[in-house]
């Protein structure tokens, strides 16, 4: 039996903020979920059933960014009252305070070994910090406005920061110098990040356009234009193969990446979602908005044991594996838009649109069959013919050919089994007729 792609669900929602939440992030260890809000509180939500939430007081202004440090035992935040403070998420909640910004403090990020701490501020710089010395390092200083995010790569060798000067710029941390600027923006920029293997870096804008380059070949190889607002923040699942991103018109979306397209819309917020982010295993994922709440979903998407038969049948006819987001490098950016044909599937109160092509499972006795495409997954690679002998256009028509034929072997299945149960009432209210008549 072929399990096919589930939607998400929403799991828990979590309510205690006053006001906005801007930020939110995951304990390595599954056990707690941490946001800040613009009531100046950090909220550690313990994701054991009916365990008790922690609510940390101690800024004096909206908490712009949160995020816990690789080993779970500290949580760092950053605020508008210039500071940023490191945390134990525990019942005393004791907290050390970093002083060095002369503005609002944007953003705040370890480094993957725990050993560095990363800050943007309106006062257009980005400053490294070492945890357990407790003390500043050195300071980056090329943006030329408030510098609203920034990210170490997973390997620690590059920072990655982006902000109102409409740049995104790379860094190198051993020379301490800018090695690369991306000034492609029509609005500023609003978040940056590293996908898990640290080979393409990813930025979105106030303009709502989502923008991701491969840093091997420093081009742009994907642009998404999905949202109908600015974009505030976004994440990588952990496999590098979906995105969640989170606007200013009050949704959630996701895209495949390896496809190049929109495979989701979540409507579970009254408000500009504010954050989006996956665990670190990535079979959950929160948002945060301006309503007040954090919502925690189930992934479900990610199961790929569908996309594996797909996979096996392509190998039938080519041995080369489909490329991988961090292998396609086209000549020109393209834009990835959703087209109006994408499905509607409504599912309860979370409304979320479907665009695509892939059967959304039987339930309930109604069937979706996907035929929309929510993008164009758009390849103007060199026609170079692999070990198969096909060029790579083929080859991805040859793979959503198969693709269909599954969809639709299921479905003739399903109607088979629909046709044989018919069969067998028709038999029996045949039965009771003529019991009936034999009985009169």
């Amino acid at each position: 039996v072929l399990v096919l792609q589930e939607d998400p669900t929403l799991e828990r929602h979590f309510k205690g903020h006053k006001d906005a939440v801007t930020c939110a992030d995951f304990n390595p260890n599954r056990k707690q979920l941490a946001s800040g809000s613009a009531d100046k509180t950090l909220m550690i939500w313990n994701l054991a059933p009916k365990a008790r939430a922690y609510r940390f007081v101690g800024h004096q202004d909206v908490i712009t960014g949160v995020q816990f440090s690789p080993s779970g035992n500290l949580v760092a935040t950053s605020s508008k009252d210039r500071t940023v403070r490191l945390w134990t998420p525990s019942m005393k909640g004791e907290s050390t305070v970093f002083k060095v910004h002369t503005a609002a403090v944007r953003s705040v990020s370890f480094s993957h070994d725990g050993q560095r701490l990363l800050t943007a501020s309106d006062d257009k710089s980005v400053k490294v910090w070492s945890v357990h010395r407790q003390c500043f390092i050195y300071s980056l200083n090329q943006h030329t406005n408030w510098v609203r995010c920034a990210r170490f790569s997973p390997d620690g060798r590059l920072i990655a920061s982006g902000g109102d000067d409409r740049s995104v710029r790379l860094w190198d941390t051993s020379t301490r110098q800018c090695i690369n600027c991306f000034t492609e923006y029509g609005g500023s920029v609003s978040f940056v990040d590293f996908n898990s293997s640290g080979t393409c870096i990813a930025s979105s804008g106030s303009d709502g356009s989502l923008k991701i380059w491969d840093l091997r070949t420093n081009k742009l190889i994907q642009h998404y234009q999905v949202h109908t607002g600015g974009i505030n923040s976004f994440s990588f699942h952990p496999s590098n193969n979906y995105l969640i991103s989170g606007s200013s018109d009050s949704t959630v979306k996701i895209v495949d990446l390896v496809e190049g397209r929109l495979i989701y819309t979540l409507h579970g917020h009254k408000g500009a979602v504010l954050t989006v982010k996956f665990s670190r295993t990535g079979d959950l994922f929160a948002s945060g908005a301006t309503d007040g709440q954090v919502l925690m979903w189930k992934t479900n998407f990610d199961s790929r044991s569908y996309q594996e038969v797909l996979q096996q049948h392509s190998r039938r006819s080519t041995p080369d594996p489909p490329p991988h987001l961090t292998d396609v490098y086209p000549r020109v950016p393209h834009l990835h838009t959703p087209q109006p044909t994408a499905i509607q599937h409504s599912n309860g109160p979370w409304v979320h649109h479907i665009s695509s092509s892939r059967a959304e499972g039987w339930t309930g006795g109604e069937s979706m069959v996907g035929g929309g495409r929510g993008g164009r997954q758009e390849e103007e690679e060199e026609e170079e013919k692999g070990c198969s002998g096909y060029p790579a256009a083929l080859d991805s028509t040859l793979r959503h050919i198969v693709q269909q034929l599954d969809i639709l072997t299921q479905t003739v299945s399903v109607l088979e089994e629909r046709l044989t149960l018919t069969e067998d009432k028709l038999k029996e209210c045949l039965n009771q007729s003529q019991i009936l008549r034999d009985e009169n």
